[in-house]
């Protein structure tokens, strides 16, 4: 039997697609004339819902209902306005919808946060990662750009979130390549011990699809991951307060970045 290529129809990259992102900021915008983000420096996506409500306690930021998929708030940072969204779900098709409809009500620059597992036994819960790449093992981002086995971040952010993170004395950040999957219940031993011996940092569920959306429509992105677990000396999960707080200084950080108050 032949094995079927995926994406399953060949060349699709080169063809535009039939739904437009634009279709559903025009939507929104016959609903809410007001509706737009191109006044935004930026926005921040987030994954766990603590990092949510700690965004709505901290800046008590506008809500605007309706105009995207989950949660979608305004915040002032330093005299700019940023958006923050979350509670739209986890893994790749998830992120690329909210990135879709973020870009198309004008966002230029994304950055993500959220939490990752650990491929390297020098990594430790609470520690910071920046994602320089990613693996791409999920299925979003071969919708998006021709087959490759891994994507880089699109634009300059990544360089200056790793820099605004290393100026911090107190934080523990590393930068390198993380593998993406859809499938975080089928992380084989094989697979990560192949994974780990070339370098690869972390596992998470969205970055290679976020750069390829970002890539596609040609604005700027980075992913940063707090280490929640490990995956080679394997310790599931807890709630551990270094985690908390690391992914607290992880979107503090992204918000001082889009908002121009670090260099």
């Amino acid at each position: 039997m032949t094995e079927a290529p995926f994406p399953l129809y060949p060349g699709k990259h080169d063809l535009p697609s039939v739904p437009d992102p634009a279709e559903h900021a025009a939507y929104v915008r016959a609903r809410y004339p007001a509706a737009t983000l191109g006044h935004c420096a930026g926005a921040v996506l987030v994954y766990q819902p603590r990092l949510m409500n700690h965004i709505r306690s901290r800046y008590r930021p506008l809500q605007r209902q309706g105009w995207i998929r989950g949660d979608l708030r305004i915040l002032n940072r330093t005299g700019r306005k940023i958006a923050v969204c979350g509670d739209f779900g986890l893994g790749a098709p998830a992120a690329a919808l909210v990135l879709e409809q973020l870009i198309a009500l004008g966002v230029r620059r994304i950055v993500t946060v959220g939490t990752a597992a650990s491929l390297q036994p020098h990594l430790n819960p609470g520690d910071l990662v920046v994602c320089d790449s990613a693996l791409r093992d999920e299925g979003v981002s071969r919708h998006y750009l021709p087959p490759s086995p891994s994507i880089t971040p699109p634009g300059e952010l990544t360089a200056r979130l790793t820099k605004a993170l290393r100026d911090q004395d107190h934080v523990m950040v590393h930068q390198g390549p993380g593998w993406t999957t859809d499938a975080p219940y089928r992380e084989t031993r094989a697979e990560i011990e192949q994974y780990a011996a070339t370098g690869v940092m972390t596992a998470d569920m969205e970055a290679a699809a976020v750069f390829a959306v970002t890539a596609h429509r040609r604005v700027e992105a980075a992913a940063l991951f707090a280490v929640a677990d490990s995956l080679t000396r394997r310790t599931p999960r807890r709630d551990q307060a270094s985690v908390r707080a690391a992914a607290r200084t992880g979107l503090e950080t992204a918000l001082d970045l889009l908002a121009g108050a670090v260099a």
